[in-house]
Protein backbone atom coordinates (compact mmCIF):
# COMPACT_ATOMS: atom_id res chain seq x y z
CA UNK A 1 0.00 0.00 0.00
CA UNK A 2 1.45 3.28 -1.09
CA UNK A 3 2.60 5.83 1.99
CA UNK A 4 1.72 9.39 1.25
CA UNK A 5 3.89 10.37 4.86
CA UNK A 6 6.50 8.59 3.99
CA UNK A 7 7.06 9.49 0.52
CA UNK A 8 6.47 12.93 1.36
CA UNK A 9 9.50 12.66 4.45
CA UNK A 10 11.69 10.78 1.33
CA UNK A 11 11.20 13.50 -0.76
CA UNK A 12 11.73 16.28 1.46
CA UNK A 13 15.15 14.34 3.16
CA UNK A 14 16.58 13.83 -0.61
CA UNK A 15 16.03 17.95 -0.82
CA UNK A 16 17.86 18.99 2.05
CA UNK A 17 20.83 16.29 1.78
CA UNK A 18 20.67 14.83 -1.16
CA UNK A 19 19.88 11.53 -2.17
CA UNK A 20 21.12 8.11 0.07
CA UNK A 21 22.00 5.19 -0.92
CA UNK A 22 21.57 2.21 1.38
CA UNK A 23 25.07 0.60 2.34
CA UNK A 24 24.93 -3.76 2.68
CA UNK A 25 26.53 -4.60 5.84
CA UNK A 26 30.15 -7.04 5.76
CA UNK A 27 28.88 -10.63 5.79
CA UNK A 28 31.67 -12.45 7.77
CA UNK A 29 32.07 -16.09 6.59
CA UNK A 30 34.60 -19.34 6.57
CA UNK A 31 36.53 -20.51 3.99
CA UNK A 32 33.72 -23.98 4.66
CA UNK A 33 30.75 -21.56 3.81
CA UNK A 34 32.16 -19.82 1.00
CA UNK A 35 33.00 -23.07 -1.41
CA UNK A 36 29.59 -23.36 -2.03
CA UNK A 37 30.18 -20.18 -4.13
CA UNK A 38 32.71 -22.16 -6.29
CA UNK A 39 31.30 -25.42 -7.55
CA UNK A 40 33.87 -28.19 -7.22
CA UNK A 41 35.78 -28.88 -10.39
CA UNK A 42 37.49 -31.66 -11.79
CA UNK A 43 39.53 -32.26 -15.55
CA UNK A 44 38.01 -34.71 -17.93
CA UNK A 45 40.08 -38.05 -17.39
CA UNK A 46 40.99 -40.13 -20.28
CA UNK A 47 37.60 -42.27 -20.97
CA UNK A 48 36.73 -45.32 -19.20
CA UNK A 49 38.66 -47.64 -21.80
CA UNK A 50 41.60 -49.39 -20.60
CA UNK A 51 43.92 -50.53 -17.43
CA UNK A 52 43.41 -48.94 -14.26
CA UNK A 53 46.14 -47.24 -12.91
CA UNK A 54 44.94 -45.15 -9.64
CA UNK A 55 42.45 -42.73 -8.82
CA UNK A 56 43.32 -38.71 -8.95
CA UNK A 57 44.69 -36.98 -5.54
CA UNK A 58 42.27 -34.21 -6.11
CA UNK A 59 39.52 -35.64 -7.82
CA UNK A 60 39.45 -38.94 -6.40
CA UNK A 61 37.86 -40.04 -9.54
CA UNK A 62 39.60 -43.90 -11.20
CA UNK A 63 42.31 -42.82 -13.20
CA UNK A 64 42.06 -45.26 -16.86
CA UNK A 65 45.26 -45.05 -18.94
CA UNK A 66 45.47 -47.28 -22.37
CA UNK A 67 48.21 -45.71 -25.03
CA UNK A 68 46.26 -48.16 -27.32
CA UNK A 69 42.73 -46.51 -27.00
CA UNK A 70 44.05 -43.23 -26.40
CA UNK A 71 46.29 -43.59 -29.90
CA UNK A 72 45.14 -41.23 -32.83
CA UNK A 73 42.12 -39.37 -30.43
CA UNK A 74 44.20 -37.87 -27.51
CA UNK A 75 47.93 -39.41 -28.14
CA UNK A 76 49.41 -38.59 -31.11
CA UNK A 77 51.64 -41.49 -30.50
CA UNK A 78 51.74 -44.40 -27.83
CA UNK A 79 54.94 -44.12 -25.95
CA UNK A 80 55.54 -43.50 -22.48
CA UNK A 81 58.44 -42.10 -20.38
CA UNK A 82 58.73 -42.91 -17.04
CA UNK A 83 60.96 -40.53 -14.37
CA UNK A 84 61.96 -40.67 -10.94
CA UNK A 85 64.56 -41.28 -7.76
CA UNK A 86 64.82 -44.93 -6.92
CA UNK A 87 62.33 -46.15 -4.31
CA UNK A 88 59.03 -44.37 -5.17
CA UNK A 89 57.47 -46.76 -7.33
CA UNK A 90 58.26 -46.86 -10.83
CA UNK A 91 58.62 -50.40 -10.77
CA UNK A 92 56.00 -51.24 -9.01
CA UNK A 93 53.62 -49.43 -11.47
CA UNK A 94 55.41 -50.74 -14.76
CA UNK A 95 54.76 -54.48 -13.03
CA UNK A 96 51.08 -53.80 -12.09
CA UNK A 97 50.92 -51.79 -15.76
CA UNK A 98 52.10 -55.30 -17.77
CA UNK A 99 49.95 -57.53 -15.33
CA UNK A 100 47.01 -55.50 -16.37
CA UNK A 101 47.74 -55.40 -19.85
CA UNK A 102 48.07 -58.78 -20.18
CA UNK A 103 44.58 -59.46 -19.29
CA UNK A 104 43.63 -58.35 -22.93
CA UNK A 105 44.18 -61.03 -25.36
CA UNK A 106 45.47 -59.12 -28.19
CA UNK A 107 48.48 -58.09 -26.06
CA UNK A 108 52.39 -59.06 -25.61
CA UNK A 109 54.84 -57.23 -23.62
CA UNK A 110 58.68 -57.37 -23.90
CA UNK A 111 60.86 -56.91 -20.77
CA UNK A 112 64.47 -55.61 -20.88
CA UNK A 113 65.40 -56.18 -17.10
CA UNK A 114 68.49 -55.22 -16.41
CA UNK A 115 68.11 -54.78 -12.60
CA UNK A 116 67.85 -57.84 -10.34
CA UNK A 117 69.68 -59.59 -7.14
CA UNK A 118 70.42 -63.06 -5.96
CA UNK A 119 71.17 -64.10 -9.55
CA UNK A 120 67.93 -63.16 -11.16
CA UNK A 121 66.36 -60.36 -12.45
CA UNK A 122 63.38 -58.43 -11.09
CA UNK A 123 61.11 -59.76 -13.06
CA UNK A 124 61.67 -63.21 -12.42
CA UNK A 125 59.02 -63.46 -9.52
CA UNK A 126 56.21 -62.23 -12.32
CA UNK A 127 57.56 -64.72 -15.44
CA UNK A 128 57.18 -67.67 -12.65
CA UNK A 129 53.73 -67.11 -11.96
CA UNK A 130 52.94 -66.76 -15.56
CA UNK A 131 54.86 -69.76 -16.53
CA UNK A 132 57.39 -67.75 -18.38
CA UNK A 133 61.13 -69.00 -18.32
CA UNK A 134 63.28 -65.56 -19.14
CA UNK A 135 65.77 -65.46 -21.89
CA UNK A 136 68.82 -65.20 -19.49
CA UNK A 137 71.86 -63.54 -21.07
CA UNK A 138 74.85 -64.44 -19.16
CA UNK A 139 78.64 -64.94 -20.57
CA UNK A 140 79.28 -67.50 -18.40
CA UNK A 141 76.18 -69.71 -18.60
CA UNK A 142 76.41 -69.15 -22.53
CA UNK A 143 80.19 -71.00 -22.70
CA UNK A 144 77.87 -74.33 -20.99
CA UNK A 145 75.17 -74.09 -23.14
CA UNK A 146 73.22 -70.41 -22.11
CA UNK A 147 70.96 -68.70 -24.36
CA UNK A 148 72.43 -66.96 -27.66
CA UNK A 149 70.96 -64.47 -29.94
CA UNK A 150 72.90 -64.97 -33.44
CA UNK A 151 72.87 -61.33 -35.11
CA UNK A 152 73.12 -63.05 -38.11
CA UNK A 153 70.05 -65.19 -38.01
CA UNK A 154 68.14 -65.64 -41.31
CA UNK A 155 64.68 -65.12 -39.69
CA UNK A 156 66.48 -61.32 -39.67
CA UNK A 157 66.97 -59.50 -43.46
CA UNK A 158 70.28 -59.04 -45.08
CA UNK A 159 69.63 -55.43 -44.74
CA UNK A 160 68.93 -55.42 -41.08
CA UNK A 161 72.35 -58.02 -40.27
CA UNK A 162 74.60 -55.42 -41.96
CA UNK A 163 72.90 -52.29 -40.19
CA UNK A 164 73.25 -54.11 -36.56
CA UNK A 165 76.43 -55.34 -37.20
CA UNK A 166 77.25 -51.47 -38.08
CA UNK A 167 75.48 -50.95 -34.82
CA UNK A 168 77.47 -52.91 -32.62
CA UNK A 169 80.52 -52.03 -33.93
CA UNK A 170 80.00 -48.02 -33.75
CA UNK A 171 78.63 -48.93 -30.22
CA UNK A 172 81.98 -50.25 -29.29
CA UNK A 173 84.27 -47.98 -30.83
CA UNK A 174 82.61 -44.94 -29.68
CA UNK A 175 82.17 -43.29 -33.60
CA UNK A 176 80.55 -44.00 -36.72
CA UNK A 177 82.84 -46.26 -39.54
CA UNK A 178 84.69 -44.65 -42.16
CA UNK A 179 83.44 -45.35 -45.85
CA UNK A 180 86.87 -47.96 -46.10
CA UNK A 181 85.94 -49.63 -43.01
CA UNK A 182 82.01 -49.75 -43.80
CA UNK A 183 83.00 -50.95 -47.28
CA UNK A 184 85.52 -54.12 -46.02
CA UNK A 185 82.65 -55.03 -43.32
CA UNK A 186 79.95 -54.84 -46.11
CA UNK A 187 82.49 -57.37 -48.75
CA UNK A 188 82.77 -59.49 -45.55
CA UNK A 189 78.83 -59.96 -44.87
CA UNK A 190 78.17 -60.78 -48.20
CA UNK A 191 80.82 -63.37 -49.06
CA UNK A 192 79.77 -64.71 -45.54
CA UNK A 193 76.06 -64.66 -47.11
CA UNK A 194 77.18 -65.93 -49.87
CA UNK A 195 79.12 -69.00 -48.53
CA UNK A 196 75.77 -70.12 -46.57
CA UNK A 197 73.80 -70.25 -49.67
CA UNK A 198 76.03 -72.78 -51.21
CA UNK A 199 76.13 -74.61 -48.38
CA UNK A 200 72.82 -74.92 -48.20
CA UNK A 201 72.15 -75.82 -51.81
CA UNK A 202 71.81 -79.35 -50.79
CA UNK A 203 75.69 -80.34 -51.72
CA UNK A 204 76.85 -79.65 -48.08
CA UNK A 205 74.78 -79.77 -44.97
CA UNK A 206 74.19 -75.86 -44.44
CA UNK A 207 73.98 -73.92 -40.96
CA UNK A 208 73.37 -70.63 -39.70
CA UNK A 209 76.05 -67.86 -40.89
CA UNK A 210 78.22 -66.60 -37.20
CA UNK A 211 80.36 -63.86 -36.06
CA UNK A 212 83.17 -65.91 -36.54
CA UNK A 213 82.77 -66.35 -40.08
CA UNK A 214 82.22 -62.03 -40.65
CA UNK A 215 85.89 -62.15 -38.49
CA UNK A 216 87.27 -64.56 -40.72
CA UNK A 217 86.37 -62.94 -43.96
CA UNK A 218 87.90 -59.67 -42.46
CA UNK A 219 91.17 -61.18 -41.77
CA UNK A 220 91.26 -62.63 -45.02
CA UNK A 221 89.04 -61.01 -47.75
CA UNK A 222 88.18 -62.27 -50.56
CA UNK A 223 89.92 -61.63 -53.62
CA UNK A 224 86.84 -60.80 -56.30
CA UNK A 225 86.07 -58.38 -53.65
CA UNK A 226 88.89 -56.34 -54.28
CA UNK A 227 89.11 -56.39 -57.76
CA UNK A 228 85.54 -55.50 -58.11
CA UNK A 229 86.66 -51.84 -56.71
CA UNK A 230 89.84 -51.47 -58.40
CA UNK A 231 91.33 -52.14 -55.13
CA UNK A 232 94.17 -53.76 -53.16
CA UNK A 233 93.49 -57.09 -51.36
CA UNK A 234 96.08 -55.90 -48.76
CA UNK A 235 94.09 -52.28 -48.55
CA UNK A 236 91.05 -54.01 -47.98
CA UNK A 237 92.84 -56.54 -45.05
CA UNK A 238 93.52 -53.36 -43.50
CA UNK A 239 90.36 -51.13 -43.93
CA UNK A 240 88.56 -54.25 -41.59
CA UNK A 241 91.47 -54.84 -39.07
CA UNK A 242 89.85 -52.57 -36.82
CA UNK A 243 86.28 -53.99 -37.19
CA UNK A 244 87.54 -57.48 -36.77
CA UNK A 245 89.06 -56.66 -33.50
CA UNK A 246 85.60 -54.86 -32.20
CA UNK A 247 83.60 -58.48 -33.09
CA UNK A 248 86.52 -60.06 -31.84
CA UNK A 249 85.38 -59.08 -28.22
CA UNK A 250 82.30 -60.73 -28.83
CA UNK A 251 83.64 -63.85 -30.21
CA UNK A 252 86.54 -64.62 -28.11
CA UNK A 253 86.42 -61.83 -25.65
CA UNK A 254 84.69 -60.97 -22.18
CA UNK A 255 81.15 -60.83 -24.42
CA UNK A 256 81.78 -64.60 -25.71
CA UNK A 257 78.95 -67.12 -25.89
CA UNK A 258 75.68 -64.61 -26.16
CA UNK A 259 76.00 -63.77 -29.88
CA UNK A 260 78.86 -65.78 -31.14
CA UNK A 261 76.18 -68.77 -32.49
CA UNK A 262 73.57 -70.13 -34.05
CA UNK A 263 69.96 -68.54 -31.94
CA UNK A 264 69.32 -71.07 -29.41
CA UNK A 265 66.28 -73.07 -30.44
CA UNK A 266 63.11 -72.98 -27.95
CA UNK A 267 62.68 -69.17 -27.55
CA UNK A 268 58.98 -68.61 -27.28
CA UNK A 269 58.23 -65.38 -29.33
CA UNK A 270 54.60 -65.80 -29.63
CA UNK A 271 54.74 -66.22 -25.68
CA UNK A 272 52.30 -62.99 -23.92
CA UNK A 273 55.69 -62.05 -21.77
CA UNK A 274 58.97 -62.04 -22.64
CA UNK A 275 61.86 -61.15 -20.41
CA UNK A 276 65.05 -60.79 -21.41
CA UNK A 277 66.71 -60.85 -18.21
CA UNK A 278 70.49 -58.41 -18.65
CA UNK A 279 71.03 -58.27 -14.83
CA UNK A 280 74.00 -60.70 -15.06
CA UNK A 281 75.57 -57.83 -17.32
CA UNK A 282 77.65 -54.96 -15.67
CA UNK A 283 75.30 -51.98 -16.08
CA UNK A 284 78.70 -49.54 -16.65
CA UNK A 285 80.36 -50.95 -19.24
CA UNK A 286 79.84 -51.02 -23.19
CA UNK A 287 78.13 -54.53 -23.24
CA UNK A 288 74.91 -53.26 -21.67
CA UNK A 289 74.08 -50.50 -25.14
CA UNK A 290 75.72 -53.58 -27.01
CA UNK A 291 73.78 -56.13 -26.11
CA UNK A 292 70.47 -53.15 -26.24
CA UNK A 293 71.13 -52.94 -30.10
CA UNK A 294 71.16 -56.22 -30.60
CA UNK A 295 68.14 -57.63 -28.65
CA UNK A 296 66.53 -54.33 -30.74
CA UNK A 297 67.56 -55.34 -33.95
CA UNK A 298 66.59 -58.46 -33.51
CA UNK A 299 63.20 -58.10 -31.93
CA UNK A 300 62.41 -55.33 -34.71
CA UNK A 301 62.86 -58.48 -37.13
CA UNK A 302 61.25 -61.71 -35.73
CA UNK A 303 58.78 -60.28 -33.07
CA UNK A 304 57.05 -57.26 -34.53
CA UNK A 305 54.52 -58.19 -37.08
CA UNK A 306 51.52 -56.97 -38.99
CA UNK A 307 49.54 -59.77 -37.04
CA UNK A 308 46.87 -57.15 -35.19
CA UNK A 309 48.64 -57.36 -31.55
CA UNK A 310 49.09 -54.65 -29.44
CA UNK A 311 52.56 -54.67 -28.18
CA UNK A 312 54.51 -53.23 -25.55
CA UNK A 313 58.28 -53.23 -25.44
CA UNK A 314 59.32 -52.14 -21.77
CA UNK A 315 62.70 -50.92 -20.93
CA UNK A 316 64.55 -50.70 -17.46
CA UNK A 317 67.76 -48.71 -17.20
CA UNK A 318 66.47 -46.87 -20.49
CA UNK A 319 69.84 -44.38 -19.99
CA UNK A 320 71.74 -47.21 -22.03
CA UNK A 321 70.10 -47.20 -25.34
CA UNK A 322 68.91 -42.86 -25.16
CA UNK A 323 72.58 -41.69 -24.30
CA UNK A 324 74.24 -43.62 -27.00
CA UNK A 325 73.90 -42.08 -30.29
CA UNK A 326 74.04 -44.95 -32.05
CA UNK A 327 71.19 -47.43 -30.49
CA UNK A 328 69.21 -44.35 -30.21
CA UNK A 329 69.16 -43.92 -33.84
CA UNK A 330 68.35 -47.63 -33.88
CA UNK A 331 65.63 -47.25 -31.36
CA UNK A 332 64.10 -44.34 -33.07
CA UNK A 333 63.75 -45.91 -36.12
CA UNK A 334 62.30 -48.95 -34.13
CA UNK A 335 59.52 -46.59 -32.84
CA UNK A 336 58.56 -44.77 -35.71
CA UNK A 337 58.53 -48.44 -38.01
CA UNK A 338 56.73 -49.83 -34.71
CA UNK A 339 54.39 -47.41 -34.49
CA UNK A 340 52.23 -48.25 -37.54
CA UNK A 341 52.37 -52.19 -36.31
CA UNK A 342 51.05 -51.32 -32.91
CA UNK A 343 54.36 -50.73 -30.73
CA UNK A 344 54.36 -49.04 -27.58
CA UNK A 345 57.90 -48.19 -26.21
CA UNK A 346 58.26 -47.41 -22.25
CA UNK A 347 61.39 -46.50 -21.37
CA UNK A 348 62.18 -46.11 -17.28
CA UNK A 349 64.69 -43.72 -16.62
CA UNK A 350 66.15 -42.33 -13.00
CA UNK A 351 66.89 -38.57 -13.97
CA UNK A 352 66.07 -36.50 -17.26
CA UNK A 353 70.04 -35.01 -17.24
CA UNK A 354 71.04 -38.49 -17.69
CA UNK A 355 70.27 -38.06 -20.92
CA UNK A 356 69.68 -34.86 -22.42
CA UNK A 357 73.29 -33.59 -21.13
CA UNK A 358 74.49 -36.64 -22.69
CA UNK A 359 76.70 -37.54 -26.11
CA UNK A 360 73.21 -38.28 -27.47
CA UNK A 361 71.30 -35.50 -26.87
CA UNK A 362 69.90 -34.74 -30.70
CA UNK A 363 69.02 -38.22 -30.65
CA UNK A 364 67.60 -38.19 -27.37
CA UNK A 365 65.22 -35.25 -27.75
CA UNK A 366 63.75 -36.68 -30.57
CA UNK A 367 63.03 -39.96 -28.52
CA UNK A 368 61.36 -37.70 -26.12
CA UNK A 369 59.45 -36.04 -28.32
CA UNK A 370 58.01 -38.88 -29.47
CA UNK A 371 56.67 -39.64 -26.00
CA UNK A 372 53.90 -38.40 -25.69
CA UNK A 373 52.94 -39.86 -22.26
CA UNK A 374 55.52 -38.89 -19.18
CA UNK A 375 55.04 -39.90 -15.48
CA UNK A 376 56.94 -38.14 -12.97
CA UNK A 377 57.70 -39.22 -9.61
CA UNK A 378 58.99 -37.51 -6.83
CA UNK A 379 62.44 -35.66 -7.62
CA UNK A 380 64.69 -33.10 -5.49
CA UNK A 381 63.85 -29.62 -6.33
CA UNK A 382 66.74 -28.47 -8.97
CA UNK A 383 65.90 -31.97 -10.91
CA UNK A 384 62.15 -31.15 -10.95
CA UNK A 385 62.95 -27.81 -12.40
CA UNK A 386 65.14 -29.06 -14.86
CA UNK A 387 62.41 -32.20 -15.50
CA UNK A 388 59.91 -29.26 -16.23
CA UNK A 389 61.45 -27.07 -18.24
CA UNK A 390 62.41 -29.90 -20.77
CA UNK A 391 58.87 -31.52 -20.62
CA UNK A 392 57.12 -28.51 -20.64
CA UNK A 393 55.12 -29.40 -17.40
CA UNK A 394 53.41 -26.20 -16.25
CA UNK A 395 54.30 -24.61 -12.79
CA UNK A 396 52.43 -25.76 -10.53
CA UNK A 397 53.44 -29.52 -11.61
CA UNK A 398 56.77 -28.71 -11.14
CA UNK A 399 56.14 -27.31 -7.70
CA UNK A 400 54.37 -30.34 -6.11
CA UNK A 401 57.09 -33.10 -7.78
CA UNK A 402 59.52 -32.34 -5.03
CA UNK A 403 56.74 -32.72 -2.22
CA UNK A 404 55.23 -36.69 -3.81
CA UNK A 405 55.30 -39.39 -1.48
CA UNK A 406 56.24 -42.84 -3.09
CA UNK A 407 53.06 -44.22 -5.53
CA UNK A 408 51.86 -41.09 -6.10
CA UNK A 409 52.94 -39.06 -9.37
CA UNK A 410 52.62 -36.49 -12.01
CA UNK A 411 51.18 -37.74 -14.97
CA UNK A 412 51.65 -35.38 -17.99
CA UNK A 413 49.52 -37.51 -21.08
CA UNK A 414 49.90 -35.20 -23.90
CA UNK A 415 49.55 -31.96 -21.56
CA UNK A 416 46.64 -33.69 -19.88
CA UNK A 417 48.23 -33.22 -16.52
CA UNK A 418 47.10 -35.35 -12.84
CA UNK A 419 48.65 -36.02 -9.69
CA UNK A 420 47.89 -39.50 -9.82
CA UNK A 421 48.11 -42.16 -7.11
CA UNK A 422 49.09 -46.04 -8.24
CA UNK A 423 46.74 -48.71 -6.16
CA UNK A 424 47.96 -52.20 -6.00
CA UNK A 425 45.94 -55.05 -5.61
CA UNK A 426 46.20 -57.85 -2.85
CA UNK A 427 47.30 -60.42 -5.36
CA UNK A 428 49.31 -58.09 -6.76
CA UNK A 429 51.55 -57.32 -3.99
CA UNK A 430 53.57 -60.80 -3.65
CA UNK A 431 54.77 -60.09 -7.28
CA UNK A 432 55.45 -56.63 -7.19
CA UNK A 433 57.25 -55.90 -3.25
CA UNK A 434 60.14 -58.37 -2.89
CA UNK A 435 62.32 -58.55 0.02
CA UNK A 436 65.67 -57.22 -1.81
CA UNK A 437 66.99 -53.88 -0.02
CA UNK A 438 68.78 -52.36 -3.07
CA UNK A 439 66.22 -51.94 -5.43
CA UNK A 440 62.95 -49.95 -5.69
CA UNK A 441 61.00 -52.54 -4.19
CA UNK A 442 59.79 -52.61 -0.86
CA UNK A 443 59.34 -55.60 1.59
CA UNK A 444 55.82 -57.01 1.79
CA UNK A 445 53.87 -54.45 4.58
CA UNK A 446 52.28 -55.01 7.75
CA UNK A 447 49.76 -53.65 9.26
CA UNK A 448 51.54 -50.77 10.94
CA UNK A 449 53.79 -50.20 7.69
CA UNK A 450 51.01 -49.86 5.84
CA UNK A 451 49.10 -47.58 8.70
CA UNK A 452 51.82 -45.49 8.03
CA UNK A 453 51.88 -45.76 4.36
CA UNK A 454 48.33 -44.44 4.49
CA UNK A 455 49.19 -41.71 6.92
CA UNK A 456 52.17 -40.43 4.62
CA UNK A 457 49.63 -40.68 1.03
CA UNK A 458 47.28 -38.47 3.62
CA UNK A 459 49.73 -35.58 4.40
CA UNK A 460 50.93 -35.77 0.37
CA UNK A 461 47.38 -35.18 -1.03
CA UNK A 462 46.80 -32.64 1.90
CA UNK A 463 49.89 -30.78 0.40
CA UNK A 464 49.21 -31.53 -3.33
CA UNK A 465 45.68 -29.66 -2.88
CA UNK A 466 46.66 -26.81 -0.52
CA UNK A 467 48.93 -25.94 -3.61
CA UNK A 468 46.04 -26.63 -6.09
CA UNK A 469 44.20 -24.06 -4.11
CA UNK A 470 46.78 -21.42 -3.50
CA UNK A 471 47.51 -21.45 -7.23
CA UNK A 472 43.43 -21.11 -7.89
CA UNK A 473 43.46 -18.27 -5.14
CA UNK A 474 47.04 -16.70 -7.27
CA UNK A 475 44.94 -17.31 -10.72
CA UNK A 476 41.30 -15.78 -9.18
CA UNK A 477 43.38 -12.73 -8.27
CA UNK A 478 45.62 -12.25 -11.05
CA UNK A 479 42.18 -12.04 -12.94
CA UNK A 480 40.60 -9.37 -10.46
CA UNK A 481 43.29 -6.83 -10.71
CA UNK A 482 43.11 -7.42 -14.23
Amino acid sequence: MFDPLGALTEAFTSFLFGKVESTRLPVRTSTGQAQAVYLPTAAPGLGDSGVIIGREVYSGKGYIYDPFQLYGQQLPAPHWLVLGESGNGKSALEKTYVLRQLRFRDRQVVVLDAQGEDGVGEWNLIAQELGITPIRLDPTAALNGGIRLNPLDPSITTTGQLALLRTIIEVAMGHGLDERSGFALKVAHAAVLTQSEEAADGTRPGRQPVLSDIVEQLRHPEPASAEAMNVDIDDVRAWGLDVALVLDRLVDGDLRGMFDGPTTAGIDLDAPLIVFDLSHIDRNSIAMPILMAIVGVWLEHTWIRPDRKKRIFLVEEAWHIINSPFVAQLFQRLLKFGRRLGLSFVAVVHHLSDVVDGAAAREAAAILKMASTRTIYAQKADEARATGRVLGLPRWAVEIIPTLTPGIAVWDVNGNVQVVKHLITEAERPLVYTDRAMTESSPLPTDEARSLALAADAEAEARAEAIALERQLRNESSETVA
